[in-house]
């Protein structure tokens, strides 16, 4: 009699999860999002910061993560389009068009 094998669900395999866009709300795969991870303190007011620094009070500050769509992250200028040039910088001569 053949061996059994256990039933393993493989239709999960390829699914991501999603994010949404800070800025526009759109729902995006969270692959192609860009995600950038910030610092931010408690306290809003830089000067009142330093004033409360000085005088020897710890302000908390915690770890933030923002992710974007391209068409976001371009438009605030976190990411540049790339040109011919750039690309072909990165590739090299072996992956240049053919004109």
């Amino acid at each position: 009699m053949p061996k059994k094998y256990k039933y393993i669900r493989r239709r999960d395999a390829g699914k991501q999860g999603t994010v949404v866009c800070e800025q526009c709300g759109r729902v995006i795969p969270r692959h192609k999002a860009v995600c950038i991870e910030t610092v931010e303190s408690v306290v809003r007011d830089p000067a009142l910061r330093r004033e409360l620094e000085k005088r020897g009070a710890i302000v908390m500050a915690y770890p933030v993560k923002r992710c974007y769509c391209v068409s976001c992250a371009v438009y605030l200028g976190l990411v540049k389009i790339g040109g011919h040039a750039e690309k072909q910088r990165k590739l090299g001569k072996e992956h240049q068009l053919r004109i």
